[in-house]
């Protein structure tokens, strides 16, 4: 019955044959052949491992006292590292997220129960100049090149900024180490 049609009560079907065999195994083998070929351009794509180093980086938060800042790098950008004082944080969790820009409260830019650290890749979100710290009118970091002006939490509050200062992802390992990254 080799090619035959087999009719049953309401459909008509067809048996397959050593042909249709032929053509899904010549197709299997073909998209493996391709996935061959294709898999090392794709793989080339990816980071080589110094790029991988830099992907995280730790820090110890011992020596920063209170009130102090740090600027470090993490590939390859600057990164503030600020112990804030009570006084910074009551500020700017007071702050009306109807006056911000970028509405963004204190709590979502820092870690829960680390409220006195804030970390934030130091690049004015304006053009990429690097803001200084401790100055402007909101006490937290102005950038003269353009004259944003950002609070204790790095929320940009006057300027032509159109983003807060940008929060990398990072993780407490203990209460004074941090791994960025």
């Amino acid at each position: 019955m080799r090619g035959q049609t087999v009719a049953s009560n309401t459909q008509t079907q067809t048996e397959p044959t050593r042909r249709d065999f032929l053509y899904v195994a010549t197709g299997a083998v073909g998209a493996v052949a391709v996935a061959g070929v294709a898999w090392p351009l794709i793989n080339q794509m990816n980071p080589d491992a110094s790029v991988l180093a830099l992907a995280s980086a730790e820090y110890d938060l011992t020596p920063i006292a209170e009130g102090q800042s740090v600027t470090v790098k993490w590939r390859g950008l600057p990164v503030f590292i600020r112990h804030r004082t009570p006084k910074e944080i009551q500020e700017a969790q007071a702050v009306p997220l109807s006056e911000l820009k970028d509405p963004e409260t204190d709590e979502q830019r820092t870690k829960p129960g680390h409220e006195q650290w804030l970390v934030m890749i130091a690049n004015c979100t304006h053009l990429g100049c690097i803001p200084v710290g401790e100055s402007g009118e909101y006490d937290g970091w102005f950038c003269p090149c353009h004259g944003s002006v950002y609070d204790t939490a790095g929320r940009i509050r006057k300027g032509p900024a159109p983003k807060n200062l940008v929060v990398p992802p990072y993780q407490f390992l203990s209460d004074t180490k941090i791994q960025i990254g």
